[in-house]
């Protein structure tokens, strides 16, 4: 007889996991609770983790997205969602948003039960997104809106605070360019290949037509024709052995099929070695044959391979001191003292209680509870009346940041002028210095663009006749004002380059971002931290003005999603009057610069911190019971 369990949330997990199985029509799905994004992958659906305390809003929103994914489970069909796929990324993203939207409408009107529990899952997602706080639709990604009018329109549900302002934003646009179609929307819910119809017109309809690719049914209407034109030719008009051909011709297509079967496993094997040789070895293949494709090229993000970027011949990753000569920058560096000598000492004091933090835990790390080492002397009453009383010992233990390396990723952009940009500058400085003194290896980037709306880039692409939809279209400039290996002594007239004028300019923050992340995973410390230092969404006037208005900022989201998932680097951000928890999981927003220094210095603290009560905090947590 199993021993029940003392977790109280294990029941209402099993109960939930049931529940799924019966909404879903999957007997076999297997049901899990992670921390790990939530969805379905393959037979396995996960699900928000629900903690011993079970609150009120861990309840609903695990309840909410089951359903969702149960929803999706039982009236999605892969097979007809990707015939009817687009190829575009824009249009891709619209197509996926209006086909969750219809299994969530399917759900609400044959189980009007799941449609409250999965507008607590729409809820919290617009809110962890900052769709309540958004003021214009560029500030709403044009999927999400309309995924959530078609909901809107197909249940007749007035949607969340958040959603419904999402919505809002673009629901003039999508109503003055789409209002026919969706007339349609309710007579097609039940059948998934007329509402893949419909969702590929509105795509039309709203200006990305040209990402759909082939029509499907087309190709099946052209594959017909041509099938029926070979029957005419194979027709034989003698009827004299007509029956004897025919049975002739049906042996024959039968052993052809062997063969041809034979022939395609041969070709696969031999397409799997050709794969395998090395760059640059040709393959021997006989004369009269067509030479070798080559390879696809790899693609520029890895957090979103449909990224592009029109020409990056001109991008460049320099020192700061390839920008200026040492005159220059050693003049700047002064002006820049010069700027915050008042701030300077408050400055400084906060270092100084971040290196006091640190070089506490220095002398007062030990690990308890061991079989062997030096005799624990809170242990000691426990050892005289049981002298054999095991686990009685500790040891002296190195501290975590002792193998640390920590980034940090300045914006400088042109909306950093002033004084954000010198506080940025030496909060960077004093911080690299403190750090260097606890043995935390620092490394200070920058990232801008070379150029206002468009550099070379832009002039090719106007060279080459404007073709749609080009990409990133701007030279970036990622900047490395101190690299982890180098002392601060050496490098401190660096971050005088940012008093340098017309250095500021764009921002493209999903690359710079992925740009850093590679820079640490070529590292060899244990431990790894990435701190973000933003005044504003990404912004690149060429860029966004040939491209879907979200395009800079969907890339930041997917890279920002990569660097989470893979958990090799702790990832947090600091938004300088601008709300970037709507970007990052783990964040501050300030309202006044001077309070950067500050807050720089506590969140760094609390992550070397051992308390991990006061890690929670700073990493967002709620402690759990």
């Amino acid at each position: 007889m199993s021993k029940p369990s003392d977790n109280p949330a294990d029941a209402f997990k099993k109960a939930l996991a049931e529940a799924s199985k019966v909404m879903a029509n999957d007997p076999e799905l297997n049901v899990t609770y992670s921390v790990d994004p939530s969805g379905l992958s393959g037979e396995t659906m996960r699900l928000p983790q629900v903690s011993r305390r079970m609150t009120r809003e861990e309840v609903l929103l695990a309840r909410g997205t089951a359903d969702a994914l149960a929803l999706n489970r039982r009236y999605h069909n892969g097979q007809t969602h990707a015939r009817y796929a687009p190829q575009g990324e824009m249009a891709r993203d619209l197509y996926e948003a209006m086909e969750t939207a219809r299994c969530e409408a399917m759900g609400a009107r044959d189980m009007p039960g799941t449609a409250g529990n999965i507008d607590v899952k729409i809820k919290h997602e617009a809110l962890r997104k900052g769709y309540d706080q958004a003021k214009q639709a560029s500030d709403v990604p044009l999927a999400t809106a309309a995924g959530y009018l078609v909901r809107h329109l197909a249940t007749g549900r007035d949607l969340p605070a958040g959603a419904e302002n999402a919505m809002e934003l673009w629901r003039g646009f999508i109503e003055d360019q789409a209002g026919g179609t969706l007339e349609n929307v309710n007579d097609i819910l039940d059948d998934q290949s007329a509402f893949a119809k419909f969702a590929r017109q509105m795509i039309t309809d709203l200006g990305y037509g040209d990402q759909l690719g082939d029509d499907p049914d087309a190709l099946d209407e052209d594959q017909e024709d041509e099938a029926e034109e070979g029957t005419e030719e194979d027709q034989d008009p003698d009827s004299t052995g007509q029956d004897d051909q025919e049975e002739d011709d049906a042996e024959g297509s039968a052993e052809q099929s062997q063969e041809d079967q034979q022939d395609a496993a041969e070709a696969q094997v031999s397409m799997d070695d050709m794969a395998d040789q090395e760059l640059g070895e040709e393959a021997e293949m006989p004369e009269g044959d067509a030479p070798m494709e080559p390879p696809a090229p790899q693609p520029v993000s890895d957090a979103d391979p449909n990224y592009l970027v029109y020409l990056d011949t001109h991008d460049e990753v320099i020192g700061a001191e390839e920008l200026a000569e040492p005159v220059e920058l050693e003049r700047l560096r002064a002006y820049l003292d010069q700027q915050l000598e008042p701030l300077k000492g408050a400055v400084s004091r906060l270092a100084n209680k971040l290196q006091r933090r640190l070089q506490a835990q220095q002398n007062r790390s030990w690990e308890f509870d061991l079989e062997e080492g030096i005799l624990d002397a809170g242990r000691l009453a426990r050892v005289v009346a049981n002298p054999t009383t095991p686990l009685s010992f500790k040891v002296e233990k190195d501290t975590e940041f002792r193998d640390t390396v920590v980034t940090l990723l300045l914006d400088n952009s042109g909306s950093m002028r002033g004084r954000p940009i010198s506080i940025a500058a030496i909060c960077a400085d004093v911080l690299a210095r403190t750090l260097e003194r606890c043995n935390v290896k620092v490394e200070i980037l920058g990232f801008t663009t070379r150029a206002w709306k468009g550099g070379q880039a832009r002039e090719a692409w106007l060279n080459e006749g404007r073709p749609v939809q080009p990409g990133r279209l701007n030279d970036l400039r990622h900047i490395i004002y101190k690299s982890a290996d180098a002392p601060w002594r050496r490098t401190r007239d660096n971050l005088g380059l940012m008093m340098k004028e017309g250095l500021l300019k764009e921002n493209i923050d999903g690359e710079a971002l992925e740009w850093a992340h590679r820079r640490m995973m070529a590292r060899h410390e244990a431990r790894k931290i990435l701190m973000v230092i933003s005044d504003g969404a990404p912004v690149d006037d060429s860029t966004l003005s040939v491209n879907p208005a979200n395009y800079l900022e969907k890339h930041l989201r997917d890279v920002i999603a990569m660097v989470e998932k893979r958990r090799a680097v702790e990832l947090l951000a600091i938004g300088i009057g601008h709300d970037v928890t709507r970007y990052y999981d783990r964040a501050v927003t300030i309202t006044d610069v001077d309070q950067l220094a500050g807050a720089m210095t506590e969140q760094l603290a609390a992550l070397f911190d051992s308390d991990p009560r006061a890690r929670a905090r700073v990493m967002g947590i709620r402690k759990a019971s």
